[in-house]
């Protein structure tokens, strides 16, 4: 089996209904550097909004300053896609990545 085949999500059974479900890809929310927001005011972002702890959010904050960007948060791609959406609200230039 090649690499490739082997990331590929594997389909599951619902035991209950019968149906078959593919878990969904992880996505990457990635927030970028920008030279309008305070960086006190992305890390409260990302405390608020992720539920990041404010350590977390320091750590976040800096890796978008000093490295132009960080991957927030992981999901499957529609709650990844709203979040993106969501950071575009508070302002924080964002996009999303197949993880």
């Amino acid at each position: 089996m090649s690499s490739a085949a082997s990331t590929l999500p594997r389909e599951e059974t619902d035991l209950e209904t019968g149906t078959r479900q593919v878990p969904q890809r992880p996505y990457h929310v990635v927030v970028w550097n920008d030279p309008v927001n305070l960086m006190s005011y992305v890390a409260w972002v990302f405390r608020s909004y992720f539920g990041h702890s404010k350590e977390r959010a320091h750590q976040l904050m800096m890796q978008v300053h000093t490295e132009g960007r960080a991957v927030v948060a992981t999901a499957g791609k529609e709650k990844a896609e709203q979040d993106v959406t969501a950071m575009h609200n508070y302002g924080l230039q964002a996009t999303i990545e197949e993880a």
